[in-house]
């Protein structure tokens, strides 16, 4: 629960929120074994830009592998680590991130449960190939005894009045009431454009996909640590679920940007995309204002 609902810049054991202002491998120093229940972010891809310094690969991969050490160092038995991540670009050619990440938490004795594909409309257009408009995010255990809550994190069934139309079940319905699995692939908008959570981040989470994360992943209370912090999204969304939030990040304007998003949540007054909103479909928008004339017609 969170009940020091002040910022803090150093862990302590008192502390609900931290915010270090560096290097998230001085951070991890400081922490205890088996502390985070779930460890989430988003690191620099390598790509250039303006918030990270190019590296050849191999170098990239061993800087990765540090931060990963030291994390699954510091996570709890029960506890989860998701590592989002897109492609590496070298002259036109692209590496799938995740595919050269993998091994290093497989040789730290991690399991994947999950490669969770993040689908999204928007983003840059290319002219050499197809644009690339998804992500992925691996999902690792660290050992076989893992939380995941299944229930908080339900949508809609696809087709809620199905029931059982022979065998020992007829007539009873054929799916759980709660809704269903929302499987690995998720279709979630990014932060672009006209998105009301936009910064002037270039590469920010939306705070609804680390919240499907947080309810499925942890319980009441428990440990969310983001050692790429960006402007707060892995934090936000882990208060707003009664979890503790920590995080690292180096560049001292989204430093200011992470604190001030996550006083408003503390507040109340910062706007997010909703869960629970679907995915906003103009055709079927444009559809419903050309039927809407005629059908009040018809009343």
């Amino acid at each position: 629960m969170i009940t020091n609902r002040k910022i803090a810049a150093a862990f302590n054991p008192s502390a609900n929120i931290v915010v270090f202002p560096g290097d998230c491998r001085r951070l991890l120093k400081s922490i205890p074994d088996e502390t985070w229940q779930l460890v989430v972010t988003s690191p620099p891809y390598n790509l250039g830009k303006e918030y990270e310094k190019r590296l050849k690969l191999e170098l990239y991969l061993a800087q990765q592998a540090e931060v990963i050490k030291e994390c699954v160092r510091c996570l709890s038995p029960s506890g989860s680590i998701c590592w989002q991540v897109g492609n590496y670009v070298d002259q036109g050619a692209i590496i799938p991130l995740d595919t050269v990440l993998y091994p290093i938490f497989h040789d730290l004795g991690l399991k994947l449960r999950n490669r969770i594909i993040w689908h999204f409309e928007h983003g840059l257009h290319c002219s050499r190939r197809f644009s690339g408009r998804y992500e992925t995010i691996l999902w690792f255990t660290k050992t076989d005894n893992y939380v995941f809550n299944l229930d908080p994190v339900r949508v809609p069934q696809k087709y809620p009045g199905k029931k059982y139309f022979k065998g020992p079940k007829a007539g009873q319905y054929s799916c759980n009431p709660r809704g269903k699995n929302p499987g690995d692939l998720w279709v979630i908008p990014n932060v672009k454009c006209n998105h009301i959570e936009k910064t002037e981040h270039p590469c920010q989470f939306p705070v609804e996909l680390i919240e499907r994360l947080v309810l499925s992943l942890t319980n009441v209370g428990d440990w969310v640590f983001d050692p790429f912090l960006g402007t707060g999204t892995s934090i936000i969304a882990a208060i707003r679920h009664q979890r503790k939030g920590a995080g690292a990040e180096i560049i001292p304007k989204y430093l200011d940007l992470a604190r001030s998003r996550i006083e408003q949540e503390l507040a109340g007054t910062l706007k997010t995309r909703p869960m629970t909103r679907p995915v906003y479909d103009p055709r079927a928008a444009e559809n419903s204002l050309t039927i809407a004339p005629w059908a009040e017609n018809l009343k």
